[in-house]
């Protein structure tokens, strides 16, 4: 599954908030909202949010395998 943790650590560490990505990195709001609930978004979104928060795509999102126990 992918996480958007690091997002939210990066957003934080930047001085940003979801404010800022909708203003500025012209992110909508269901585009945040499905981040937050950790549901796939497009690859134009993350390189917004690379350009915005000038940051690499690990510091937006990291794959967490699924336990296969």
């Amino acid at each position: 599954m992918i996480s958007y943790a690091p997002l939210w650590e990066t957003m934080e560490r930047r001085g940003a908030t979801t404010y800022t990505l909708q203003v500025k990195g012209g992110i909508s709001s269901s585009t945040i909202r499905r981040m937050k609930a950790g549901e796939s978004v497009s690859t134009n979104t993350l390189e917004a949010l690379c350009k915005l928060l000038d940051c690499s795509l690990a510091d937006i999102v990291e794959y967490l395998p699924d336990d296969q126990s």
